[in-house]
């Protein structure tokens, strides 16, 4: 697996259903989201303005951007349940190698700021991508189950890894 078979893998609209258990808040919430993923071009916009401002640090050679949107309903405040939630982030991967490399984020997951994720495949192809925060490091592992059944799960941690603040569990399924 590497980074442009992934995405070509992701590419399309997904039905997830994750639980989550927030340990910080001893809080157990299940969410329903309808997810797109599509790809960019590397000309695009915000892909153009993201790559100019990581340049400056390093050079760069990006492969394969791509936009997630997403619309959930979680059960997290059962006095509004009916509340939608949504959001979207361009993402451009930039590899090291065919195994590894970082993707620069519009907005993370876990705090919605910009975001420089370091992604790796293990050799059954299970994507992890890492994310460290100004207070918090995610961990997400992405695998197919089928080409149109994805699972994914998380941990949150403490930025010193002392304490783990969040993990969730999400199957998606491809909808055709």
């Amino acid at each position: 697996m590497d980074i442009e078979h992934f995405i070509a893998l992701s590419i399309g609209k997904w039905r997830s259903m994750r639980s989550g258990h927030s340990l910080a808040f001893q809080h157990f919430e299940e969410v329903l989201s309808e997810i797109t993923i599509e790809a960019v071009s590397n000309s695009d916009p915000k892909v153009c303005d993201m790559l100019a401002e990581y340049s400056t640090i390093r050079k760069i050679s990006a492969i394969s951007p791509f936009k997630m949107c997403w619309e959930a309903e979680s059960d997290w405040d059962p006095d509004d349940s009916s509340q939608i939630l949504s959001g979207s982030c361009t993402l451009v991967p930039i590899p090291e190698n065919h195994l590894k490399g970082i993707i620069l984020r519009s907005i993370g997951y876990a705090e919605a700021e910009e975001a420089i994720s370091e992604y790796k495949f293990q050799p059954d192809g299970t994507f992890i991508l890492q994310t460290k925060y100004e207070q918090s490091v995610a961990e997400e592992r992405i695998w197919f189950a089928s080409d149109n059944v994805r699972c994914r799960s998380s941990v949150i941690k403490s930025l010193e890894g002392t304490a783990i603040l969040q993990v969730s569990f999400a199957s998606e399924v491809r909808k055709i």
